[in-house]
């Protein structure tokens, strides 16, 4: 088919055939499919979904528009992790270090920001010095001898959905299970992993908002790779609210390293926690996850887990003083407290609107060219079931330009509920599927 026939094909609710999705995605990526025509069936891939075998030749073309790399010859069992997005979800930075800590070797290709979600290499590149942008064969070297690599795509790496990531993200079609599935797992398989832990994130924060819609995600993932011969756990985790109480990439940086150090938010850690867990068991260097979990709080209480981030980020070419020294990561010059105009309990956070306030503040991306401010964010001071008096501070705000605080201020306010009792505690790990 041409592309105006397939796109039309799928606008009318059309099955596509293998060849077709692959031709189409190899033209896409070589630059023969210009952009608004791949935006033009994204969103009716968006309305009208993949069947079965339509995803499964989608997911193959994205995986095999670069170069799958072939880690077999490092020891052990590589194991992944990926999140599906959330606000204030910075637990690949403590997580990384953490299994590596323990043995596992940990091949990680991340991505950018998400329409209001916060991405793992904009936080690493906070980080002085740091370079997400490593050839293969360093990438290989450091899973190797570190046991961990934090990069971000290479050209040669599942290179369609590096073009496709950024424009599902100024398009409107970042939240579609086919599109997310089919993303996420070309680029992990790509990476040479063996296994992977998956992080779909639910509620108000999250691409999927609702616990039927993430199984369905975490079970359309768990099928793909399987079909390529990979073992992958998904984890359901609460997003009704943001992770930890740093929104932005250099004090997310920070909250993380207090987490290798014990000293993080107690959601945040937990959420840290069982994932890892998770990773070691599928590593093989725990039986059960109670000894997964005992075998994490001893290398979080020697510092074991701290030196092994300080290794990465020297070896990656950042600077290990900014793991002890949070003075040399970037810094706003200006701060804000957002009084509460209520009182009582924090019922509820439209997380969402948060990431949103993020955005606008300069910490995430409005268009694919926007450059982000890695000084900026925010710290929240109350969150959910805290209670708070009337003129207390709920939120502070760092910020470099003045212009549009007062917005921010506005967004944040409007995001947050208030209520005389404090609401039933939810749970942070809604459920695990194989």
């Amino acid at each position: 088919m041409r592309p105006y026939e397939l796109i039309k094909a799928k606008r009318d609710g059309k099955r596509l055939r293998a060849d077709d999705i692959q031709a189409f995605l190899r033209a896409y990526t070589d630059g023969e499919v210009p952009d608004y025509q791949m935006s033009a069936l994204c969103m009716a891939i968006f309305f009208r979904g993949l069947d079965a075998e339509e995803l499964s030749a989608w997911a193959q073309a994205m995986l095999h528009s670069g170069e799958v790399l072939d880690l077999s010859d490092i020891p052990g069992t590589k194991v992944d992790k990926h999140s599906t997005g959330g606000v204030g979800d910075k637990v690949s930075l403590s997580l990384a270090p953490l299994a590596a800590a323990c043995g596992v070797p940990v091949p990680m290709i991340s991505g950018r920001g998400l329409g209001h979600t916060g991405g793992t290499l904009d936080k690493l590149e906070s980080i002085p010095g740091f370079q997400i942008n490593l050839p293969v064969s360093e990438y290989r070297r450091l899973v190797r001898e570190l046991d961990c690599c934090l990069i971000g795509q290479t050209a040669s790496v599942a290179p369609a959905d590096k073009k496709l990531y950024a424009l599902r993200d100024v398009t409107a079609t970042v939240d579609c299970i086919p599109l997310i599935a089919s993303s996420i797992m070309s680029k992990k398989l790509a990476s040479g992993l063996d296994a992977l832990v998956l992080d779909v994130k639910v509620g108000s924060g999250a691409f999927m908002k609702t616990q039927e819609d993430a199984r369905t995600l975490a079970r359309t993932m768990i099928d793909i790779g399987a079909q390529m011969g990979r073992k992958v756990t998904a984890l359901l985790t609460d997003m009704n609210q943001p992770l930890g109480r740093a929104v932005g990439n250099a004090l997310e940086v920070v909250e993380a390293v207090e987490m290798l150090r014990g000293r993080a938010p107690e959601d945040y850690t937990e959420v840290t926690l069982a994932l890892t867990a998770e990773m070691l068991v599928l590593g093989g260097k725990a039986r059960s996850l109670d000894e997964a979990r005992a075998r994490l709080q001893r290398v979080i209480e020697d510092g074991s887990a701290v030196r092994k981030l300080q290794q990465i980020v020297e070896a990656q070419g950042g600077d290990p003083r900014s793991i002890e020294d949070y003075a040399r990561l970037p810094q706003a010059r200006s701060t804000l407290d957002v009084p509460s105009p209520g009182e009582g309990f924090i019922t509820g956070i439209e997380t969402e609107a948060v990431g949103l306030a993020a955005v606008a503040l300069g910490a995430g991306r409005q268009r694919v060219d926007s450059r982000i401010d890695p000084a900026v964010g925010f710290t929240l001071l109350r969150k959910v079931g805290e209670p708070v008096k009337r003129g207390e501070p709920l939120v502070r705000i760092h910020f470099n330009e003045p212009g549009g605080v007062e917005d921010v201020k506005a967004r944040l306010l409007s995001a947050y509920g208030f209520g005389p009792v404090a609401p039933a505690p939810r749970p942070l790990i809604l459920e695990r599927v194989e």
